[in-house]
């Protein structure tokens, strides 16, 4: 109690000092020493002081300090730089001699070496330096609190740096700022402290509020912080569900990538295709091949390079299709036992040829820069770029299958012989051609899918067997030769699949899915969406 007495006193004290005009708080040989050989409170307290200073020297002195180049000799603190050392206060050369002792750098000031330096650096570079810098100012305030580091925090929010500051950095600083006076003597700085932070929805914040609650005293400022603190937890409840429903949603439009192409394979031409993972695995692999390409050829347009992956990952998943097809699989349609163990052997013979290519080995697709990071909402909640933009691209695929299926040529074609094939044929329809581009549109859909699947994780050749067996759940489940059916079907077992995994765990939720999915086959075998009247 005294430690922490003595450390507000101290704080306080200067910051009262640091009210005089910081032009005239120039670098002294006694504060030099108190940071070098003072108490760990006094030594702390003084390095944010100097630290929100405009004094070069004190800053010069910080920085040696960080790099472990401070020594001591004759009570004069140096800095030195190889075998030359400087006077810390005036800057002038000083011959180093045997009894000079280097400064002690502690764990405690090594953490408070890291804010003095970020709030020396935070008005200087790009926004991106500057959100770093604030952020761990923030989490000093939160971690370590100490009334000193007022002095770095409201240095940079004062409306001297009003037009200099990153809006993102200047958040993370106000929430410093409250954090720092929920320890002020000041009950009204406090309560509105409180106030402050219970909008804040982060769980570094709830954790504050809650330690802050068990050694309040006063009963006013004690009623504030538990109102801040049921509304900061509500908040992380409410985030927590939004977090599910959107993992849940990026898992359901992962899983309509991958069954969009079985759906067409299986659903419209009755093909078991066991090898439709590895040509998931085809796409990712194509879009590593493109990365490395730019990389190499193009690192000026290295963020564009997913653009040309994506018709090259359908052109060669669709031309590994069609050669299936032509080679193997046309003469196999009606005999669906026979088909299965046909395109199983494919795709253990297209694994090993992918291993002997690449090796066994995953390889790393990396995001583009406008797919890195993410949005953040409700303080604690963060929706990834990458899975946006998978959701929207899934969304895209689906409808331009829909127009293909529904407004073209071709898919008029396609369900023909999906509906007649003799009739079909009769009318002038070749339909040998229809089968082999049908099969090589539902291939191509899957190397998107393995496009889209190679910014979320790594690829390997066993890239594709963890897609295949949902992929037949969702196109079964949403009924044979239903796009609407297949939609709804790989959003409901994503969605369903996460809110499980929040209760029973990953395996037991994966279990479950798997039981609902049987018992609904069992009580409606044609899925959600049945073909009827003539289409049946």
């Amino acid at each position: 109690m005294m430690s922490v007495l003595r450390r507000t006193v101290l704080g306080l004290g200067l910051a009262c000092g640091a009210l005089l005009p910081l032009s005239a708080s120039a670098l002294t040989a006694d504060q030099a020493l108190q940071l070098v050989e003072g108490e760990a409170d006094e030594r702390v307290a003084q390095l944010l002081q100097l630290a929100a200073s405009d004094d070069p020297r004190a800053h010069a002195l910080i920085r040696a300090l960080s790099e472990e180049s401070v020594q001591v000799q004759e009570g004069r603190v140096l800095i030195v730089q190889g075998t030359q050392a400087l006077d810390a206060v005036s800057g002038v050369a000083v011959p180093l001699g045997d009894l000079a002792e280097e400064a002690v750098v502690n764990n405690r000031l090594r953490g408070a070496l890291d804010s003095a330096l970020a709030g020396m650096d935070l008005l200087e570079g790009d926004s991106t330096r500057q959100a770093q810098a604030a952020a761990i100012l923030q989490r000093g305030a939160f971690d370590d609190p100490n009334p000193a580091q007022l002095l770095l925090v409201e240095r940079a929010l004062s409306a001297e740096f009003a037009n200099k500051l990153d809006p993102a950095a200047r958040e993370s600083l106000l929430l410093a700022q409250a954090a720092l006076h929920l320890a002020s003597a000041d009950p009204t700085q406090r309560i509105a402290a409180a106030q402050k932070l219970a909008h804040t929805g982060q769980p570094i914040v709830k954790a504050l509020l809650a330690q802050r609650l068990s050694a309040e005293a006063n009963p006013t400022v004690k009623a504030a912080l538990s109102q801040a603190l049921r509304t900061v937890e509500n908040q992380l409840d409410t985030a927590a569900a939004l977090g599910q429903m959107f993992t849940g949603i990026s898992l359901g439009s992962i899983l309509l990538l991958a069954a969009l192409g079985l759906a067409i394979t299986y659903g419209l031409m009755g093909v078991i295709n066991m090898a439709h993972g590895e040509l998931i695995m085809i796409g990712a692999y194509a879009t590593y091949l493109v990365q490395v390409a730019f990389r190499q050829y193009l690192p000026n347009a290295f963020d564009w390079y997913l653009l040309a992956a994506l018709p090259l990952s359908f052109l060669a998943a669709a031309l590994v299709g069609a050669a299936m097809e032509r080679s193997v699989i046309r003469f196999l349609y009606g005999r669906p036992l026979e088909t299965l163990l046909a395109t199983w052997g494919i795709s253990l013979v297209l694994m090993q040829g992918v291993r002997s290519l690449f090796g066994a080995q995953n390889v790393g697709v990396e995001n583009p820069a406008w797919m890195s990071g993410g949005i953040t909402l409700l303080g604690s909640l963060t929706l990834p770029w990458n899975r946006i933009v998978i959701v929207a691209f899934a969304l895209a695929v689906l409808l331009a299958v829909a127009l293909l299926i529904g407004k073209t040529r071709l898919g008029l074609f396609v369900r023909a012989v999906t509906q007649n094939r003799p009739i079909a044929s009769c009318m002038g329809v070749n339909t040998a051609r229809i089968d082999t581009y049908a099969f090589a549109l539902g291939s191509g859909i899957a190397g998107l899918a393995g496009c889209a699947l190679s910014q979320v994780g790594n690829v390997g050749p066993d890239l594709g067997q963890n897609y295949i067996v949902d992929s037949f759940m969702v196109v079964v489940l949403g009924g044979v030769g239903q796009l609407a059916g297949t939609v709804y079907a790989a959003l409901g077992l994503g969605l369903l699949n996460k809110l499980l995994e929040g209760w029973v765990g990953a395996v037991l939720a994966k279990i479950a899915v798997l039981v609902f999915i049987i018992v609904f086959i069992q009580k409606r075998p044609q899925g959600i969406f049945a073909l009827k009247g003539r289409q049946a």
